[in-house]
């Protein structure tokens, strides 16, 4: 702080010395209130980092890849029952079982004996091992044309042609199972409009476009 300037002894003196001591104070307040101001956003910016050293994907919108090693430890949001893993003591088991109506049977005969090699063609059958596989048979869609015949009155020369059949109102569409399955697929199973008709022509072959899905 500038020194203080010595006190004259004159009136007009003194009135200088006043004037510049008020001088002196508006400085010294001005730079506390500079001091102030760099104080207060200071401590703005270090409750700011505190805060952001606090924040992990837990309390924020951060993604768990962002905590880094020190994140916390994930916690099960599933309620404790006392139950240890695995299925009960007392309940029964679900395994697949044999059915006693196949769709196909495929028999497999030994052509030749392990023991000695000779033939086994007409030989007398002891017994048969049963195993089943469960599967899902091949699924295309199918193509069904409809020919409207028109034909010539013998008597009038009139032509008259066959109405068409009920869905088949356009030259070129989707049944309605078609529909149906789209449907399930893109509202019931929430997938896209887009990978709808991408599972629909993976697994049918048939292809609608994303505007036929929405229609």
């Amino acid at each position: 702080m500038p020194d203080v300037p010595d006190v004259p002894g004159d009136a007009a003196g003194l009135r200088a010395a006043n004037a510049r001591l008020r001088e002196l104070l508006a400085g010294r307040d001005a730079k506390v209130a500079e001091l102030r101001a760099l104080v207060a956003d200071l401590q703005a910016q270090a409750a700011e980092l505190a805060a952001r050293a606090g924040q992990n994907s837990k309390n924020s919108s951060r993604p768990p890849s962002s905590d880094g090693p020190g994140r916390p430890a994930p916690k099960s949001l599933r309620t404790k029952t006392g139950r240890r893993p695995g299925r009960p003591k007392e309940q029964p088991g679900v395994t697949m079982e044999l059915t006693g109506h196949p769709d196909h049977v495929l028999r497999h005969a030994p052509s030749a004996c392990r023991n000695c090699g000779a033939g086994l063609e007409g030989a007398r059958e002891t017994g048969v091992e049963r195993r089943q596989v469960t599967e899902i048979p091949l699924v295309k869609a199918e193509v069904t044309e409809h020919q409207m015949i028109e034909m010539e009155c013998p008597c009038c020369g009139d032509r008259t042609k066959a109405d068409a059949p009920q869905g088949a109102g356009a030259p070129v569409q989707y049944g309605p199972r078609v529909a149906a399955l789209g449907t399930y697929l893109w509202h019931g199973q929430f997938l896209s409009r887009d990978r709808a008709c991408a599972a629909l022509a993976e697994m049918f072959g048939c292809a609608p476009s994303a505007g036929a899905l929405a229609a």
